[in-house]
């Protein structure tokens, strides 16, 4: 009798879907509790640290990661046991990146809040988002292992482990500082987010020390476990697992820099711009943390079945058209595009007619409930989008990915800079939509002229 075998992506994206549902319930009650403790400008300060979060990112981890996954999925094709090369190159550049990074950030914290975030507030809140650099950097690219030997447990529990972590970190201290009669700081949101990272760098650590040990057993030994075996310049071998590592890499991480410098001006810009329509400071920062603090965070939550199945798409992806299996490619993305059309037209519906009863009840902001109604229009495009990304990264489309993203992004900043001096965050919200619907409409070209073209050869 054979035994049933699942299919991983299934499986994978049951995992992730799963555990992002419960983190992003707990991240959706812990928005609500940082909005009623920190105040609608609080939120608005501490959203301005999202760009360098991202940046920082990009810089260190982000092209890693997926490079680190590509890789491990395309050995494991061809390989009777995984491979942990791909990690080790991956972390021996990763993680002094992070570290260098850690520095910038808390030696010029003084100058990035005052000239690039127009803040000076945000200072001692970058100086301690600093030490989360390094963190995220190590257990990205374990993640990246992981999600190349379709294995989304560990990923799945280091996210949840996060999200438990900041959230009680959080909770803990604000009581004992209310307790204590001593004035609340929205420092205590970033000091959260720092001890998830830690955590969750802890727990992929923990799990990847298995692996290491069974493929010494095997003599596959990797270098992360197996000094002797460390890849040195000396050896070929590791001289092309550096070049195949860092040609993928780098342009990902050159592309998602250059995409996050874009999307930072956008968020540092729309405040300003806020205070060109006639708001003053406070409301602007107020204004700017509902909607980025709130409404938008609501808006993504579905989209934790869209993400989970664009992280395990892409290493399925990535193995079947190496070994030239181009059916298998299309109907992953036949039935991906069918089913996360689906499911945004779903939210949309209940987005148009539920957003501001949501936004009232949940925030106590009618203004969030504007933002929800509104911003519910994109979700057909925004859930298909992601997965559509991950699609084309896997067929080996980065820079297509990157051009058609800075195209899209342009229009953004086209509505941040002329809309919203005339008609306020209405004018960015319309800059959304539009931008939002034309990353759609190039996605689906781009893959279908591909596909098209794949079939004739």
């Amino acid at each position: 009798m054979k035994s049933k075998t699942k299919h991983p992506l299934i499986v994978g994206t049951f995992i992730l879907t799963v555990t992002g549902v419960i983190s992003r319930l707990i991240g959706f009650l812990y928005r609500i509790y940082l909005s009623r403790v920190f105040g609608e400008e609080g939120m608005g300060i501490y959203q301005l640290l999202s760009p360098v979060l991202s940046l920082s990112f990009s810089l260190t981890a982000a092209g890693y990661q997926t490079a680190i996954s590509k890789l491990v999925a395309e050995a494991a094709a061809t390989r009777k046991h995984p491979s942990l090369r791909p990690l080790a190159a991956g972390l021996s550049i990763s993680l002094p990146l992070s570290l260098l990074c850690n520095a910038g950030l808390f030696f010029y914290a003084d100058f990035i809040s005052a000239a690039l975030l127009r803040e000076p507030r945000t200072a001692s809140m970058l100086r301690i988002l600093s030490f989360s650099v390094p963190f995220a950097a190590v257990h990205s690219c374990i993640n990246g292992y992981f999600y190349g030997i379709k294995k989304a447990g560990i990923p799945a529990a280091a996210q949840l482990l996060e999200q438990v972590t900041r959230v009680g970190c959080v909770y803990i201290v604000s009581s004992w500082f209310l307790s204590q009669g001593r004035e609340l700081s929205i420092n205590v949101a970033v000091l959260g987010l720092t001890a998830g990272e830690l955590f969750s760098m802890f727990l992929t650590m923990a799990a990847i020390s298995p692996h290491g040990r069974f493929l010494s057993r095997k003599g596959q030994g990797t270098g992360l476990l197996c000094p002797r075996r460390l890849p040195g310049p000396s050896n070929a071998s590791s001289r092309v697992l550096y070049g195949k590592l860092l040609s993928m890499a780098v342009p990902l991480t050159a592309n998602r820099i250059v995409l996050n410098f874009l999307q930072s001006i956008e968020s540092v810009s729309i405040p300003t711009q806020l205070r060109g329509f006639g708001y003053d400071n406070a409301t602007a920062l107020s204004v700017y943390g509902v909607f980025t603090g709130m409404a938008m965070p609501f808006i993504y939550f579905p989209n934790a079945l869209t993400s989970a199945v664009a992280v395990l798409l892409l290493p399925i992806i990535s193995e079947n058209f190496a070994l030239g299996n181009m059916d298998a490619v299309k109907k992953a993305t036949v039935r991906t595009i069918k089913y996360c059309g689906l499911m945004g037209l779903c939210c949309m519906s209940a987005f148009v007619l539920l957003g501001r009863w949501a936004g009232t009840t949940l925030f106590d902001s009618p203004l969030a409930g504007y933002f929800i109604t509104t911003l519910g229009f994109i979700c057909p495009f925004l859930y298909l989008d992601t997965t559509l990304s991950s699609i084309l990264q896997g067929l080996g489309l980065a820079g297509h990915i990157f051009a058609i993203n800075v195209i899209c992004l342009l229009v953004r900043l086209g509505f941040v800079f002329l809309a919203i001096p005339r008609f306020g965050i209405a004018g960015y919200l319309w800059g959304l939509l539009a931008s939002q619907l034309s990353l759609g409409i190039l996605y689906l070209g781009c893959l279908n002229r591909f596909l098209k073209k794949a079939h004739k050869t």
